[in-house]
């Protein structure tokens, strides 16, 4: 296809909503990617997580054979709105804050996949947005749309970290962008901060030690004790290595899809009220948030997790 043509694919993301859109060729290697996944595969730095190992990541053209490109866009979701410093609010990864990303971005992908099969027969379209065996932030930094950090995010230059990502597998030969380069420096401020030592080198995060997994993906009915003394508030997610990150003090902006926009009772919730709550009052107080992924008696762990801590 033409390079005019990705223009105009690039500017239909841009007219979605997308903040960001970069295409990366399938024909060049992501071996590092690869080896990487591998390799924290087996240190089992995967946790339970068993969909990590599906095959199908470390190949793209298991998803779709005739693969040629794949179109990577970003949605910035930060809300810059404080949380309160007391001891009795529980944490929500600002993730979670408002309407469920999924939701959102599947939205806007499905109109730019439609978009892009209506250009021409033939053309096939293919999209996720972490709902599939892509390796989102690999594809995306092979696509020039930012770098994958020390704490295993995507930084943007433009964002920081605080961006959802989303792909579309395509058959077309597009106009590739360049890959990015890595920004982090001598930096470890992520690296640091993290309570738990969950990023033991760089760009690798163990899940087994990382609050987020633990309050998200964890079905046991307690928590290991080496987390849970350790969670300082948090009960869905975890945002501390990004809140430290340089690029996310210095760049971060306001997003401005207002789905994004916090729910009232999601900044600040008491720890209290969560170790109590009702299945019902879960359905009624997340509707439609990526929240939901957290079972009702798992968010009652984590805050009487919390609550427990501050008794020690």
């Amino acid at each position: 296809m033409t390079t005019d043509f990705t223009v105009q694919i690039k500017q239909k993301a841009l007219e979605l909503g997308f903040h960001k859109v970069g295409i990366a060729a399938v024909k060049n290697p992501l071996d590092p990617a690869v080896s990487a996944l591998q390799s924290w595969l087996a240190q089992g730095y995967h946790a339970d997580m068993q969909w990590m190992t599906n095959p199908k990541r470390e190949d793209i053209q298991q998803i779709m054979p005739a693969v040629q490109s794949v179109i990577c866009v970003a949605l910035n979701y930060y809300a810059p709105i404080p949380r309160p410093a007391g001891k009795e609010y529980g944490k929500i990864s600002r993730y979670g804050w408002g309407r469920d990303y999924h939701r959102v971005l599947h939205k806007k992908l499905k109109a730019l996949s439609l978009w892009l099969q209506a250009q021409g027969e033939g053309i096939q379209a293919r999209y996720y947005a972490d709902t599939g065996p892509v390796q989102e932030k690999a594809w995306a930094q092979q696509a020039g749309m930012g770098w994958i950090a020390k704490n295993g995010n995507l930084i943007t230059r433009e964002y920081g970290s605080w961006v959802f990502l989303g792909e579309v597998l395509t058959n077309l030969k597009l106009t590739v962008d360049r890959p990015h380069t890595a920004h982090c420096g001598t930096c470890t401020r992520c690296m640091d901060a993290c309570p738990t030592g969950a990023i033991p080198q760089p760009a690798v995060v163990d899940a087994n030690r990382c609050i987020a997994y633990h309050t998200i993906e964890n079905r046991a009915e307690r928590l290991p004790s080496a987390i849970a003394s350790h969670m300082q508030e948090w009960v869905a997610g975890c945002d501390i290595c990004q809140d430290v990150c340089p690029w996310n003090e210095r760049f971060a902006k306001p997003t401005d899809v207002a789905e994004f926009h916090p729910y009232p009772a999601n900044v600040a919730p008491l720890l209290t009220e969560l170790a109590t709550i009702s299945d019902e009052e879960c359905d009624r107080r997340f509707p439609a948030s990526a929240l939901r992924r957290i079972k009702p008696y798992m968010l009652r762990r984590n805050a009487q997790a919390n609550l427990d801590a501050e008794r020690e």
